[in-house]
């Protein structure tokens, strides 16, 4: 947090955003409230705020303009109380269903953590650890899988003019080689998280030995399973050998099918969010290359799509 403002003192359209939201707060009404905004993200305006003579802090989220092309926010708020209900997330204290304002507890004591972390062995346990408590727990009422999100994106980027690839045909046509491989296959539907960006894992600060939470439930669905490893194993950069083992340690043990189904998944992680930047580029304004990202996750979707074992990935499905 940089600034500190107390309620009254906003200066521009975001701080004024957050001003409109804390007071809708119920238990804050007539408490002197400050606040100064958080780094990082891509889709809202995140917040600190200090209420008088309350011991705890609190996140405060404002969603950002056009983050409801992405968002179902009542179905991510779903998401973060039943992660609150299985102790790996965050009290949700307020939330607002008309604009998806929602207000969780700070989480004292704890860091962002970064790729770096996901190199150390304990970490890649924790999240594991994580998974198995979330995969476990009730279903979701939103069932968005892979094939809807990435569906979705190319059709919001065709009517906003996105520029995508030049090669996009033949993206879609393998990506519809693997949508028929696991529609035939069958789905294995679990609640999942399907946004592992390191900086939603958090972990002790300092060292502290906390156990590991898991924030940010803005993509949380009813997904294939193997997605979830997918989209992670790309995201942390996994070679094979991690991410067999990881495969092992989830699973209890290792199948040529379960490789094939995370390795395609791979590269379906990469579609989706690639589709995901070149919308966003035509939504947004802020200082963040999402064309850039986008032509770099097509790249790597291309890596795997061209990989010779691709025919036999799909087979294995």
């Amino acid at each position: 947090m940089t600034v500190v403002k107390r309620l009254g003192d906003a200066a521009d359209m975001h701080e004024r955003n957050l001003e409109a939201a804390v007071t809708r707060v119920p238990q804050w009404n007539g408490k002197a409230i400050s606040y100064g905004a958080l780094v990082g993200g891509l889709t809202n305006q995140n917040w600190l705020v200090d209420v008088e003579g309350d011991p705890r802090r609190y996140f405060v989220k404002v969603p950002g303009e056009g983050s409801e092309m992405f968002v179902d926010r009542v179905a991510a708020n779903e998401a973060a109380r039943n992660a609150h209900a299985a102790g790996i997330g965050p009290a949700v204290v307020f939330f607002d269903p008309k604009d998806g304002v929602e207000v969780s507890e700070f989480l004292e004591g704890y860091r962002a953590c970064t790729n770096a972390d996901f190199g150390d062995a304990a970490i890649q346990a924790d999240v594991l650890g994580l998974y198995r408590q979330l995969h476990a727990g009730p279903r979701l009422t939103l069932t968005k899988t892979i094939f809807d999100m990435i569906e979705e994106h190319v059709e919001q980027g065709r009517e906003l003019g996105a520029h995508f690839p030049p090669d996009m045909t033949w993206l879609l046509h393998r990506y519809g080689q693997a949508k028929a491989a696991f529609l035939a296959s069958g789905l294995d539907l679990v609640p999942c998280f399907n946004d592992p960006m390191p900086g939603n894992f958090l972990v002790g600060a300092d060292g502290a030995a906390k156990p590991m939470r898991l924030i940010d439930y803005e993509f949380a669905s009813n997904n294939e399973r193997s997605y979830e490893f997918g989209v992670l194993f790309a995201e942390m950069f996994f070679d094979d050998e991690v991410s067999n083992g990881l495969i092992e340690q989830y699973m209890g043990s290792v199948s040529r099918q379960t490789i094939a189904r995370v390795k395609v998944n791979r590269a379906l992680a990469d579609i989706k969010w690639a589709s995901w930047a070149v919308v966003s580029r035509k939504l947004k304004d802020w200082d963040f290359d999402y064309q850039k990202y986008g032509v770099w996750k097509y790249m790597r979707a291309r890596d795997v799509m061209f990989d010779p074992r691709w025919e036999t990935w799909l087979r294995l499905v």
